[in-house]
């Protein structure tokens, strides 16, 4: 997933901390084997602005980003299956889902999380009780047993 020769020692996981469906991720992330160590920070956070200012975080609200410790960063698609590939058991698939066979269903998954997530933050509609009091969930929430 990295360019090659690059060694990708540690990667970080911004998700969106508003979002029931990131949140839920984020837990099973967490409960996963990894091949790569992982850092799941709230997306446009002050901890994510102060280690990537350089990133334009009001776009890591809207899709998945990955970041690498040497620099790279993966958004949508490519950080879905770049989460995959630090995982143990679902680095197979990871590799899979990178090939033009395998691309679409990545894709696809992409697509039907982001119109599920889109759906649920258009319900409760701007100004709503729930966004008014700060995010569900930061990088001090539990992992569900």
């Amino acid at each position: 997933m990295a360019a090659p020769g690059t060694v990708v020692r540690h990667l970080t996981v911004l998700y969106d901390a508003d979002c029931p469906l990131c949140v839920h991720i984020r837990h099973w992330l967490l409960g996963q084997r990894w091949l790569v160590p992982l850092r799941l920070i709230p997306a446009a956070s002050a901890e994510a602005r102060r280690r990537f200012p350089k990133l334009d975080h009001p776009s890591t609200l809207r899709e998945i980003t990955v970041v690498g410790d040497s620099g790279q960063v993966w958004t949508g698609t490519d950080a879905f299956i770049v989460c995959l590939w630090a995982l143990s058991e679902h680095r197979p698939r990871a590799n899979w889902l990178a090939t033009p066979a395998g691309r679409p269903f990545a894709r696809a998954a992409m697509y039907t999380a982001s119109a599920w997530r889109q759906a649920v933050r258009t319900e409760g509609g701007a100004g709503s009780e729930a966004e008014s009091e700060g995010p569900a969930c930061d990088d001090h929430c539990p992992v569900p047993r």
